[in-house]
């Protein structure tokens, strides 16, 4: 498990609240996929611009490599009966730990047991509670009839998409919680800054210069879980699996070193590079589980500028914003963005910080 250094930190928790209207929580995506609004962050003059997310091409330069997060999310929500007694049972798979057996929460978690076993899709596919972790999560083995279907063939059938608490309206097409260029399955929670983005508007940076490089971290419901904590230096991060594949690696590297930026589309990417890189900014191929906690204070190794969503108060996603630029004009900014109405979280608008 990668864990960053901790710089000393004298903030709180409270230091990262700001103030959103409720209507300002995006409930439904937008069409076509780019038309979002975009607000740009100069760190340099300190300006703040107001564009379209297509615009975003006008800030990005021949040279410069774009570090996607590839990774796809899966419908990880599903409901199914206990065997012995038929009880409701609501499981969301947090985590693969390979041959099929998964972290997950169960609801309710008391009727779960270890060797409790339950039944979803009518018995297509079946679960045994192995044991009960010390966060209150359950181990689960699955079982299923692999000569006919796969794993996540079958959670296609079975399962829904686990949408964050703050939306309430039934997501229409599943495709809208995915990145266009979602490959890798494991995430319970889309990288949502990626959602932003059309294949056209890809091949437009390409045939501009814009390198792409994918890499891969697997997001776990502990993006929503909020910092209960008072000193934000006593927070313990979840830990998520990661990948940077040897290309992305090498095309990252190359890239800087002839003068291009990194701009990481997403705080999943971002955390990613962080974790694989060297105190020189070198980025390394690896993959492992990352438990890193960026906040301010932080020092960026191999990230240049970063496109990104807008956050929860209070989150750990807005403190590593924060480091990236300054809590104050971050939340300056942010509450520039409520004045101007823009669309807030998972669904909402999106911010360039160069």
């Amino acid at each position: 498990m990668i864990n960053n250094e901790r710089p000393a930190c004298a903030l709180s928790t409270k230091d990262f609240y700001y103030d959103l209207p409720q209507d300002r929580i995006a409930q439904t995506p937008l069409e076509p996929r780019d038309s979002s609004r975009l607000m740009v962050l100069n760190r340099r003059n300190q300006s703040i611009g107001h564009r379209i997310f297509h615009d975003v091409i006008d800030y990005l330069n021949p040279g410069d490599v774009l570090v996607l997060n590839d990774s796809k999310v899966i419908p990880a929500r599903i409901y199914g009966r206990k065997a012995d007694t038929g009880v409701q049972i609501e499981t969301v798979l947090l985590r693969d730990l390979g041959h099929n057996r998964w972290e997950t929460i169960v609801r309710p978690g008391r009727r779960c047991k270890a060797g409790t076993t339950i039944l979803f899709g009518d018995g297509l596919l079946r679960a045994e509670v192995l044991e009960c972790t010390a966060e209150g999560n359950r181990i689960m083995q699955f079982s299923f009839d692999s000569t006919r279907e796969n794993f996540f063939s079958l959670l296609d059938r079975v399962g829904q998409m686990p949408l964050p608490p703050y939306i309430t309206e039934q997501l229409q097409d599943n495709d809208r919680y995915q990145t266009v260029y979602a490959r890798t399955e494991g995430s319970a929670a889309a990288p949502t800054a990626g959602l932003h983005f059309t294949r056209e508007l890809l091949e437009k940076l390409r045939d501009k210069g814009v390198a792409i490089a994918p890499v891969m971290l697997h997001v776990g419901l502990g993006t929503f879980r909020p910092v209960k904590e008072t000193e934000i230096t006593d927070h313990v991060m979840h830990t998520e699996f990661f990948s940077v594949p040897a290309a992305s690696a090498e095309l990252i590297n190359s890239r800087r070193a002839a003068g291009g930026r990194v701009i990481c589309v997403g705080t999943t990417s971002c955390r990613t590079l962080e974790s694989a890189s060297d105190a020189d900014g070198t980025v390394r191929a690896m993959s492992g589980d990352t438990g890193i906690f960026i906040y301010p204070g932080y020092r960026f190794k191999a990230t240049d500028a970063l496109i990104t969503n807008f956050h929860l108060p209070e989150s750990t996603l807005l403190m590593l914003v924060s480091a990236f630029y300054d809590r104050e004009k971050m939340l300056a900014a942010y509450r520039t963005a409520v004045a101007e109405r823009y669309r807030f979280f998972s669904f909402g608008d999106a911010m360039f910080i160069e």
